[in-house]
C-alpha cells in the first residue's frame, strides 16, 4: 500500500472501538499549522488536553480492562497517527531533528499515540542487515524515537516487520532462506517455513529485550511502547482458508506474550472479514478482499490478541 495515503485506524478493545486518525507528511504539517493557529502555544494546548509533561513515577502501562483501554484505572483514548519513517530519520544526524519536531508537534495538537516501524529488514540503513545481525547505529536511532516519544508523553505501537516488501517485509525473509539454502517458492512460506518462523521471533526477541541506549530501559518494560503489532498488513494470499495465516498468528502472539506479558499486542490487519464470517463479505471494499487469507473475526480471536485495528485508505475503500 502507498505509504503517503492517509489512514483511518479503528482500534478495539473486544467490541468498543476508538478511531485513530494517522496523518502523515504533508497532510500532519498541514493540520498542525492549523491547530497552532487556533492555538496560542504549545503550554495552552498541554492544559486544553490535559498532555501536561508528568514526571517519569507517573507513566504506566496502558492496559486493557474488559473492553475499555485504562491508565492507573482510568479510560486512555487514542487520538494518533502514523509516521513510519520516524527510525531512520533518526539514523542520520541531518534529519533527526524532524523526530523530535513530530513528537513536539503532535503533543501540542493533543495526540496520544504513533504507530512506526521497529523494523527495517536488509535494507537501505537496515535495522536487521541479516538474520540477527544489526546495525547498532540504527538500533540507536530507535532508541532515540522511543525515548523522544517517552519525553513527549506519547505511547508508541511498533511495527515488527511488514507484507509489503518496503523496508524489507516478508519477502526479505525468504531471500535470506533462499541464501541459507532453503527451497522456497513464495514469500508466503514466510509464515509456514519453520526456519522463517524462528528468524521472525528472533527479531521480536531482540526488539522486546532491547535496552534503550537514551533511558536505560528495556523496552519490554517501557511504557512509552502502547502496543507490539505483529506485522503492517499480513495477507498471505497462497491459502485463501485462512489457515495458514492463523498458524502464524497464533504462534506469534503467544510468543511476544512469552517475552512481554505486560504491553497489548495487535495483529495489523487491514480488517478484511473472511471465511468465518460469509455473511459479512458484503462489507469488504470488493471480493478480493475475502481472497487474500485474512479472517478478521477469526483473526482476533486469538490468544494473546488484545485489540483490532483497521486500515481505511480513504481514496480506495
Amino acid at each position: 500500500m502507498d505509504e503517503n495515503r492517509i489512514k483511518v485506524s479503528s482500534l478495539q478493545s473486544d467490541n468498543s472501538s476508538w478511531n485513530v486518525f494517522g496523518v502523515e507528511n504533508e497532510q500532519f504539517e498541514s493540520m498542525v499549522e492549523g491547530a497552532e493557529n487556533d492555538l496560542s502555544c504549545g503550554s495552552t494546548s498541554s492544559r486544553i488536553y490535559g498532555l501536561q509533561v508528568k514526571d517519569d513515577d507517573d507513566w504506566p502501562m496502558v492496559e486493557k480492562k474488559g473492553n475499555q483501554f485504562v491508565v492507573n484505572g482510568q479510560p486512555f483514548y487514542v487520538n494518533g497517527f502514523n509516521t513510519y519513517w520516524l527510525m531512520v530519520f533518526a539514523a542520520d544526524q541531518s534529519t533527526r531533528g524532524k523526530v523530535s519536531e513530530v513528537f513536539q508537534q503532535a503533543s501540542s495538537v493533543g495526540l496520544t499515540v504513533c504507530r512506526t516501524w521497529a523494523f527495517n529488514d536488509g535494507q537501505w540503513r537496515a535495522l536487521q542487515k541479516s538474520p540477527s545481525v544489526y546495525d547498532e547505529e540504527v538500533f540507536q536511532a530507535l532508541d532515540f524515537v522511543v525515548s523522544e516519544a517517552k519525553k513527549y508523553k506519547i505511547r508508541l505501537i511498533l511495527t515488527l516487520t511488514n507484507n509489503w516488501e518496503a523496508y524489507g517485509g516478508k519477502s526479505q525473509y525468504v531471500k535470506w532462506g533462499k541464501a541459507a539454502g532453503l527451497n522456497l517458492t513464495s514469500d508466503d512460506e514466510f509464515f509456514s517455513h519453520p526456519t522463517l518462523r524462528s528468524y521472525y521471533k528472533a527479531h521480536v526477541k531482540a526488539v522486546l529485550n532491547r535496552v534503550n541506549t537514551f533511558t536505560n530501559i528495556t523496552y519490554k518494560n517501557d511504557p512509552t511502547i502502547f502496543a507490539w503489532e505483529l506485522m503492517n498488513e499480513p495477507r498471505c494470499t497462497s491459502d485463501a482458508s485462512g489457515n495458514t495465516l492463523q498458524s502464524w498468528i497464533q504462534e506469534m502472539a503467544v510468543y511476544v506474550k512469552s517475552l512481554d506479558a505486560k504491553h497489548l499486542v495487535e495483529i495489523g490487519l487491514e480488517g478484511f472479514y473472511g471465511p468465518s464470517t460469509p455473511d459479512r463479505a458484503q462489507f469488504n471494499p470488493n471480493s478480493y478482499a475475502t481472497q487474500v487469507g485474512t479472517d478478521f473475526i477469526r483473526n482476533h480471536q486469538v490468544l494473546g490478541v488484545d485489540f483490532a485495528s483497521v486500515h481505511i485508505y480513504a481514496d480506495s475503500w
